[in-house]
């Protein structure tokens, strides 16, 4: 007799009605963060992070080696510490601030679309992931979906990474929904004002200082030079803002951070650039993070904290940190403004002539299929 066990069932949905209202849900994916910044939680994290070839793309039995032979037996408890000093009553930052931006970005849809948008956040690695958060979703009725990866500048170590996600959960569903991707942002109108009122708004209450640094995460060179377009649009990015601000090219520097490993990473590097600029002269350094679209232990800890201290022991004055965009009610609209073009045809702001159609439509296609069923039950007695 033949083992059922290996006999595969599809996500459906229990007593599927076809008389619905479709509607969009758009999914924000971040990156993620530990549930709670000690050694054992952070090893947890880490290894899902590490494990992921997108990041590192070497061969895999070299990798496992090293990571489970050395990283995750020595680099958990240094990163717990660090996940401490920034951590706060309601969480990690970079969780608090996702879920508070999707929170207002979906009061910012229904305001707008009515009942036809949710919105709703799930992150890369930990928790809530994205599987959870498409569920969540799908329970609450949405058919179509706008996947909308947190991350300005494409690439394959983040919004390639999240596609990876999207695909291994909707493999798993009966019906998979119509999506519509966002792959990246960098150069949208919406986000440029957004940065570049970000930082008016720190000179306004902080004063400005003699030169602004634009500090990206790095990448290996290899995955430039292999086609990942991440630097380009990093560039971009910086340049936009620098125009909407109006600065010159001597008044800006663009840098990248987070380097680790022996491999070369794209240039030049922050903490490089920053020691250059304080030895140099420099008295004062504005710092923002364009491509962190919530602050997190990169920008806050390593940022704020240990480059304040590279920038302050070469014989700079003041370093100002300018937060992350986060949870800010501008970019809640901006991000319906990038999701704009996606909701197209799915979306009305017009909701007294949009609900109607779509509950005729709910309505017929309810009746067919009453119909089809009861020609079939005829057929069988």
């Amino acid at each position: 007799m033949k083992n059922n066990k290996s006999h595969k069932y599809f996500l459906g949905t229990k007593d599927f009605s076809h008389n619905y209202s479709p509607k969009v849900g758009i999914l924000l994916v971040n990156l993620g963060t530990p549930d709670h910044p000690t050694t054992k939680h952070v090893r947890v994290y880490l290894r899902e992070f590490l494990n992921d070839s997108r990041i590192i793309e070497i061969p895999r039995w070299l990798w496992k080696i090293i990571l489970e032979g050395i990283i995750l037996w020595t680099r958990p408890q240094r990163v717990a510490k660090l996940y401490k000093s920034i951590w706060t009553e309601g969480g990690s930052p970079l969780l608090v601030f996702t879920k508070a931006l999707a929170m207002k970005t979906d009061i910012a849809a229904t305001k707008k679309y009515g009942s036809q948008v949710k919105v709703s956040f799930g992150m890369r690695y930990g928790n809530p992931s994205v599987s959870s958060a498409l569920r969540e979703l799908k329970d609450q009725g949405c058919t179509r979906f706008i996947y909308l990866p947190l991350f300005g500048q494409y690439s394959a170590t983040t919004v390639g990474s999240a596609y990876d996600a999207l695909a291994d959960e909707l493999k798993k569903w009966r019906w998979v929904p119509d999506i519509r991707t966002i792959n990246q942002f960098h150069d949208h109108p919406a986000y440029i004002k957004c940065l570049a009122d970000n930082i008016r708004n720190h000179w306004a209450v902080k004063g400005r200082s003699d030169k602004l640094l634009m500090s990206f995460h790095g990448v290996p060179l290899r995955y430039v030079l292999a086609g990942d377009p991440y630097h380009c649009h990093c560039h971009k990015t910086a340049r936009l803002v620098a125009e909407e601000l109006g600065l010159s090219k001597e008044e800006y520097v663009v840098s990248f951070q987070s380097q680790f490993g022996k491999e070369e990473w794209v240039k030049p590097a922050t903490d490089k650039v920053i020691e250059g600029l304080a030895k140099s002269g420099l008295k004062s350094l504005d710092v923002i993070c364009p491509g962190f679209i919530c602050d997190c232990l990169e920008t806050l800890e390593e940022i704020e904290e240990e480059n304040k201290e590279v920038f302050l022991h070469n014989g700079g004055e003041k370093f100002s940190y300018i937060h992350s965009i986060n949870d800010s009610d501008a970019f809640a609209t901006a991000l319906l403004e990038i999701c704009k073009d996606s909701l197209t045809g799915w979306a009305s702001e017009d909701l007294e002539s949009a609900l109607p159609k779509l509950k005729e439509e709910g309505e017929k296609t309810d009746k067919i299929f009453n119909e089809r069923m009861c020609l079939k039950e005829q057929a069988f007695y």
